[in-house]
């Protein structure tokens, strides 16, 4: 009897402790334009829910898309309506120069590689004269760096028209209906493209090495009092960036890709061969922020004409204790 009540009582000390270690997820609203979810670019967050990483660090994802455009993003959160949101970092200083409370918490896409995708006919960057290109706003990262792409190869701005056209799929259908003579597309568009009869006649990084292009993002009150929750996200999505970039899981990565954005595993294995054969530095490597790239940035938003120079310090746009919290430096 004695050893039958010892093995009740610590049967019952067993399921208390489960019970008390099983927590139930913190729910957290992640902010993304709908041109994204289907991107590569929202590889990590796919990884990361996948592989059961925001699980891990008991957090409930919730996706919420976000309609009109790029710039939206910033003042959703600002309205409360998410909790993090991806964002390209000219939209986040834009927003904070004016008043807004946003700040990078953690690193998405570093150095993107847009493809300018031109029509069958177009055999050099010279036959781009007089032509309408579709690019996106004038203060986007995406825009800046075709138009340094086409000034590198002695294209001015006078010399083509530009419609603008905010987000990968409108200026796809732009290309595909002959409207357009060229668009930057990112991936997998750019090689569906390829296989569509068009022609790749350069990438932005000949033109655009080395800076941040996307954040993820938080208001800086919201993030001090939910420090725990922002760490646990950021532990998430290092631990995405660090499977992704580990060889032995090409092939599941693969999937993933075929899985979220619906092009094939042909075009997937490319996408990974382009990024990572060599590292060029798309991603970074456990979501890290890149100073030196905000300050490339922000000199960029300085030649459009979007800031005055000299351009505020990087450290004015992100809070690192997060990262560091996470055990990233």
């Amino acid at each position: 009897m004695k050893k039958a009540g010892l093995a009740s009582i610590l049967l019952s000390g067993l399921l208390l402790w489960a019970s008390h270690g099983q927590a139930e997820p913190v729910a957290l609203k992640y902010g993304q334009i709908p041109s994204t979810i289907k991107s590569v670019s929202s590889l990590p967050l796919y990884v990361a829910q996948r592989r059961s990483f925001f699980a891990r660090e008991e957090l409930k994802m919730e996706i919420v898309p976000i309609q009109g455009g790029t710039g939206n993003m910033v003042a959703a959160l600002d309205r409360g309506e998410v909790d993090i949101t991806r964002t390209a970092t000219p939209y986040l200083v834009l927003a904070a120069l004016k008043g807004s409370d946003a700040v990078a918490i953690a690193g998405e896409t570093r150095t993107p590689i847009y493809s300018l995708m031109v029509q069958p006919g177009i055999k050099t960057y010279e036959d781009l004269k007089g032509k309408l290109l579709g690019l996106s706003l004038k203060v986007d990262t995406i825009s800046i760096s075709m138009r340094k792409l086409l000034a590198r190869h002695g294209l001015r701005p006078e010399d083509y028209q530009v419609k603008e056209l905010v987000g990968t799929p409108p200026r796809f259908e732009c290309l595909k209906r002959g409207e357009c003579a060229g668009v930057p597309l990112g991936q997998p568009e750019d090689f569906l493209a390829l296989k569509e009869g068009h022609r790749r006649l350069g990438i932005s990084t000949e033109a655009v090495p080395d800076f941040q292009f996307t954040v993820s993002a938080a208001r800086r009150g919201w993030a001090e009092q939910n420090k725990d929750k922002v760490t646990r996200y950021v532990r998430a999505i290092a631990s995405a960036y660090r499977y992704l970039r580990e060889p032995g899981n090409r092939e599941d990565v693969v999937s993933i890709i075929v899985e979220t954005t619906g092009s094939s595993a042909e075009i997937a294995r490319e996408v990974l061969t382009l990024y990572f054969e060599p590292d060029r530095g798309v991603f970074p490597r456990q979501g890290e922020l890149d100073l030196k790239g905000m300050t490339r940035v922000l000199e960029f938003m300085a030649e459009a004409g979007e800031l005055q120079s000299p351009v505020p310090a990087p450290q004015r746009f992100v809070d690192l204790q997060f990262l560091h919290a996470a055990g990233i430096r």
